[in-house]
C-alpha cells in the first residue's frame, strides 16, 4: 500500500482495480516449512520497502489462448475464485510468469508431466519479459514449454481497500519450490530475498525488522499452521474476497480486517506513522 495519500489530490472512488496474482513458493526444511520471500525496493509506487511474496498485476499478454497448459482447465479455476474464464486465465498465466520474473521459478516444463531442470538458460528471456520486450506466451511458444497449472493452487483473494492511489484485486497462490530450481533475488524490485518459515518470519515482523501489510500477514498466519508442504498442498480452501477498509484514527492509517486484532496487537506500525490521509 502506498504512502502518498495527499487529501484532495485524487478521487478515491475513480481509481481502477487491476487484476493481480502472488505466488507463496514453499518448500520443506528442517525447522517447518519455509516460504520465499522478497522485501521490495523502498521507494516503489506499491508497498515500497514492504516484504511480500513474489507477485504483480495481471499484464495485457496474460490472456493468450494459445499457451498451452497442464492441469486443472480454465473453467477449475475460474469457479475456485469466483470469476469469469478470461480473467481467470490471465490471473494463472500472470502467476508463472510473474514468479519466474521476480525469482527465476519457472513453473513449465517441456510436456505436462516434466519441468525444466535449469532456468538460468533462459537468463535473457527472463530480462526481456520484465521489460516487456517479451510476452510471456511467445516465450513459451519459441522454447515449447507446457505451463504447469497443475503445480499451483488456489489460496485467497484480497482486494486493495478504497482510499488508495493503487487498487488491485490479487488473488494468491500456492506452489511447491520445483526441485532443482534456484528462487533468487536478480530482479529490480527486490532489495533482498529470503527464505523464512512462516513463525520465524512473523517474530522478525514482531521484532520490527521488517514490515508486512494486512494480506501478507495473514497468509504467514495461515501458513504457520501447517507442518509440511504436502499438508499445505493437500488443503481444502475456500477463496473468499477480502475488502479492507481503510480509516484514519489517532492521526494514523487503520485497515480494518478480520483477523486484526492480532496485526495490531504488536502496537503501531511503521507503513501507518507515515501515512498522510
Amino acid at each position: 500500500m502506498s504512502h502518498d495519500r495527499s487529501v484532495s489530490s485524487f478521487d478515491p472512488a475513480a481509481v481502477p482495480i487491476r487484476g493481480a496474482s502472488t505466488v507463496m513458493l514453499v518448500r520443506d526444511s528442517a525447522r517447518g516449512v519455509e516460504v520465499f520471500l522478497q522485501q521490495r525496493v523502498v521507494g516503489m509506487d506499491f508497498a515500497g520497502g514492504m516484504t511480500v511474496f513474489p507477485g504483480g498485476g495481471v499484464d495485457p499478454s496474460d490472456t493468450d489462448a494459445s499457451v498451452r497448459w497442464s492441469g486443472p482447465d480454465v473453467a477449475w479455476w475460474a469457479e475456485r475464485f469466483a470469476t469469469d474464464e478470461a480473467t481467470a486465465r490471465a490471473l494463472v498465466l500472470a502467476a508463472v510468469r510473474e514468479t519466474f520474473e521476480e525469482c527465476g521459478v519457472l513453473l513449465a516444463g517441456p510436456d505436462t508431466d516434466t519441468l525444466v531442470a535449469d532456468t538460468a538458460v533462459y537468463a535473457g528471456a527472463r530480462r526481456k519479459l520484465e521489460a516487456r520486450e517479451l510476452s510471456f506466451g511467445d516465450f513459451l511458444a519459441r522454447e515449447g514449454l507446457v505451463l504447469r497449472a497443475d503445480l499451483l493452487r488456489p489460496w485467497a483473494n484480497w482486494i486493495t481497500p478504497l482510499g488508495e492511489r493503487r487498487r488491485y484485486d490479487t488473488r494468491f497462490f500456492i506452489a511447491a519450490a520445483p526441485d532443482g530450481q534456484r528462487a533468487d533475488g536478480e530482479t529490480s524490485e527486490a532489495d533482498e530475498v529470503r527464505w523464512r518459515t512462516a513463525a520465524e518470519e512473523l517474530e522478525y515482523w514482531r521484532s520490527g525488522r521488517c514490515v508486512l501489510l494486512p494480506p501478507t500477514w495473514t497468509q504467514l498466519t495461515d501458513l504457520a499452521r501447517y507442518r509440511t508442504v504436502a499438508e499445505i498442498m493437500a488443503a481444502e480452501v475456500t477463496v473468499e474476497p477480502v475488502l479492507p477498509v481503510m480509516s484514519k484514527r489517532d492521526g494514523m492509517i487503520h485497515i480494518s480486517f478480520d483477523g486484526e486484532d492480532g496485526y495490531y496487537a504488536v502496537g503501531s506500525h511503521p507503513w501507518a506513522q507515515r501515512a498522510d490521509l
